[in-house]
Formats: C-alpha cells, sequence, structure tokens
C-alpha cells in the first residue's frame, strides 16, 4: 500500500519540506533507508545519516535546520520519535484491519459472535464460546468450550485457549501461547507415584493485556489464575496455576512462576527470573534479571540475586551476605589500627 507524503503529513499534522507527492509503500531505518520508504531523525548522533540515505521521506523535529541538501522529502513536526510510534501504529492496524470468516473452519452452533469479525481459516470454535465486536481470531486457533473473549482483541496464529477461560478486551496475544492448560499438580503415594491432581478452575486475562509467543499461563487447581489489567508478558514465559499478577506489571522473556505466587501492581521483572511458589511479592518492586525469588518482597524493594547451591549452607551464608558490607566496614577499621599500631613500633 503506497502513500504520499501529504497523505502522511495530513495524519501527523506536520509541514511538508519538498514533495508532497512523494510516495512511501514501506518503512526502515535512517541508515538503510532505500528509495520508495519512510524513515525519521531524533537522535542527534544520527544527524549525518540525513545527508546520504536513499530514503523518500524523512520525519524530522520541526528545529531540524540542514546544513547542505537533504534529497529526501522532509515531513517536520514537533517531536519526530512520537510521530514515527504513531505512524507505526497507524501503519499496524492497516496491515491487520482483516475481516469476514474464512473457511475451511469450525465454528460451534452454540457459540455467540459479535460484530465485525476475522476468524481464520482451520480455526476451531467451541460450545458456548462468546467473541465480542472486533475480534481478530488468525488461522490455526483452538477456542474451547465456555471460553469469554472481549471486544478488540486479537489473537494471533496457532493459539491455544483451553476450556472456561475468560480474555478481557483489547488484549493482544501472540502466536504460539496456550492458556488454560493443566497446571502441575501432582500428588506422591507411599511407593513415590505420583497420581494427577485434577486442575478444574481457569485463566482471567483481563482488560488491555499482551502477552508474548509461546507464553503459558496454567488454568487454576480451583479458582482462577488472574492477569491483571494492563500487564505487559514478553515471549516464553511460564505462569503456574493459581497465580495473581497485579495491574500494569511487566515481564520480561523465560521467566517462571510457581503456583499460587501473587506478584502486586506496577512490577518491572527482568527475563529468567525464577519464583518459587506461594510467595507474595509487593506493588512497585523491581526484580533483575536472572534473579532468584524465594522469600516474600515488599513494596518497592529492588532486588538481585541468584543462588544454586546446598540449602543448609546457603542458609548459612545468607546470613553472612546481607552483613557484608558491615563486615568489610569492620576489616577497613581493623586493618587502619593494625597499621597505626605497627608505625608506633
Amino acid at each position: 500500500m503506497k502513500f504520499t507524503a501529504n497523505q502522511i503529513a495530513e495524519i501527523l499534522e506536520g509541514d511538508i519540506i519538498g514533495d508532497p507527492n512523494t510516495e512511501v509503500s514501506t518503512l526502515s531505518k535512517i541508515e538503510e533507508g532505500e528509495k520508495g520508504s519512510l524513515t525519521f531523525l531524533s537522535n542527534t548522533k544520527y544527524t549525518h545519516y540525513i545527508y546520504s540515505t536513499n530514503a523518500s521521506v524523512v520525519i524530522v523535529n520541526r528545529t531540524f535546520v540542514p546544513e547542505k541538501e537533504v534529497k529526501a522529502t522532509l515531513l517536520k513536526v514537533d517531536d519526530a520519535y512520537t510521530s514515527f510510534s504513531k505512524l507505526l501504529d497507524f501503519y499496524n492496524q492497516m496491515k491487520l484491519s482483516k475481516s469476514g470468516i474464512e473457511d475451511p473452519n469450525f465454528i460451534s452452533k452454540t457459540a455467540v459472535l459479535g460484530n465485525d469479525l476475522y476468524i481464520g481459516a482451520f480455526s476451531y470454535i467451541g460450545d458456548n464460546v462468546k467473541i465480542g465486536d472486533n475480534v481478530k481470531i488468525y488461522p490455526n486457533s483452538y477456542i474451547g468450550e465456555n471460553v469469554t473473549i472481549g471486544n478488540n482483541t486479537v489473537i494471533f496464529s496457532g493459539v491455544k485457549i483451553y476450556s472456561d477461560c475468560i480474555i478481557g478486551k483489547n488484549c493482544i496475544i501472540n502466536s504460539g501461547v496456550i492458556i488454560g492448560a493443566d497446571g502441575f499438580g501432582f500428588a506422591p503415594n507411599k511407593k513415590g507415584v505420583y497420581s494427577k491432581i485434577p486442575q478444574i478452575g481457569n485463566v482471567i486475562i483481563e482488560d488491555n493485556v499482551d502477552i508474548g509467543a509461546a507464553t503459558t499461563i496454567d488454568r487454576a487447581t480451583i479458582g482462577s489464575t488472574i492477569i491483571g489489567k494492563g500487564v505487559k508478558l514478553d515471549n516464553q514465559i511460564q505462569i503456574a496455576h493459581n497465580v495473581e499478577i497485579g495491574a500494569n506489571t511487566v515481564i520480561a522473556s523465560q521467566t517462571g512462576i510457581a503456583g499460587s505466587t501473587k506478584i502486586g501492581s506496577g512490577c518491572q521483572i527482568g527475563g529468567q527470573v525464577g519464583f518459587a511458589g506461594h510467595l507474595v511479592i509487593g506493588n512497585n518492586v523491581k526484580i533483575q534479571a536472572q534473579s532468584g525469588v524465594g522469600k516474600n518482597l515488599k513494596d518497592n524493594e529492588v532486588v538481585q540475586g541468584t543462588y544454586a547451591f546446598n540449602y543448609t549452607d546457603w542458609n548459612k551464608s545468607y546470613i553472612y551476605f546481607k552483613k557484608l558490607p558491615k563486615l568489610v566496614a569492620t576489616i577497613d577499621l581493623l586493618e587502619k589500627e593494625i597499621k597505626a599500631l605497627k608505625e608506633k613500633e
């Protein structure tokens, strides 16, 4: 799809310097710009590229004044970075503006479908499913019985949503996500043989949640696994049964959260963090990458660290580790006193 500089200027409320009829059909980095592409300049360390780029249109700040000839048509705006982000969102919406129901597929006669849907080929919609307006379900997706999906949610190819789960409005669920698989519940007998504990709960995803590719969220044993409003989950995260994550918490890739742990709102969790089960993590907690969290954390704590040696030894070492700054200060003081005594001899 092609757009002229003039059409883009109308979207961004910008001013054109150059040919308003210049056409673009793709986006690019400024250093990799080719004819027919649009790019932007906001960081001054990339300024030199604007004189050599082959991009057809460049979005710049209104304060930008070229020092020599620029081949591209310039589009001046208040904030080039914000405007380019707005354009990316507009472009993405255009790209994803699919509608209609493709064949082949299976849609249960008891399913309730909203308006302006897109349901891709080879999708399965089970009994008593309720799908809101403007929902997009891409090919090869599975929606189990009694699932509810709110308005404007996008479910990309290959997503599996098991029975009884609830998905809110304006969510984005990326390819390969599995919501509602059985939690990891097994009980050993006296012979060491494990018997499966039925997992009869569900998963509730609240509004405005983004879930990255190949992330898995297990159904509760009883009750619900809950992902709060505005939560952002990266790719390849494991969330176990009965976990609760508070509103607007963000979690990076490869984090694993064991069963029944409760994480507060506004938390920031780095990649490859591991949580033990049945913990309570406060609000606005920050956890650095590769940390191992084995105890409750209070509001606003910032933590880092991983342990992986004998459990008893670790507990003893941890007592000294917490005192390490004080011990170092004590050693420094002792060294100064010893030095002073030697100088008197």
